[in-house]
């Protein structure tokens, strides 16, 4: 059975660093480009940082670019998300999803979501 699972989220204070962990079953998701997202209270849900399956390609938010870090560690089937010098404007669900590109749209699969909190 395809699945991504998140793990990782918590409440932290502004300044701090999370590390995010994505798992995916390797067969079905073989291919895909593998995304963070996140959805704040009341907003909508918007790429945070995307890795392509052979992590030799990057894409990331401007508003995270040198704070947050996406990886890939085949040998674990885990994609990573460290995200340094935390905000409260990083609070949000954060989901990993597989699809293509960074946009929600394109996106087929999702996990269950993992919450970040930030407190100033």
């Amino acid at each position: 059975q395809a699945q991504l699972v998140e793990s990782g989220g918590g409440v932290v204070q502004a300044g701090d660093s999370l590390r995010l962990s994505c798992e995916y079953s390797d067969y079905t998701f073989r291919g895909y480009d593998i995304g963070w997202f996140r959805q704040p209270p009341g907003k909508e849900r918007a790429a945070v940082a995307v890795i392509t399956w052979s992590g030799g390609g990057t894409w990331y938010a401007e508003s995270v670019k040198g704070r947050f870090t996406i990886s890939k560690d085949d040998a674990k089937n885990t994609v990573y998300l460290q995200m340094n010098s935390l905000k409260p404007e990083d609070t949000a669900v954060y989901y990993c999803g597989a699809g293509a590109g960074y946009t929600s749209n394109t996106y087929r699969y999702w996990g269950q979501g993992t919450q970040v909190t930030v407190s100033s």
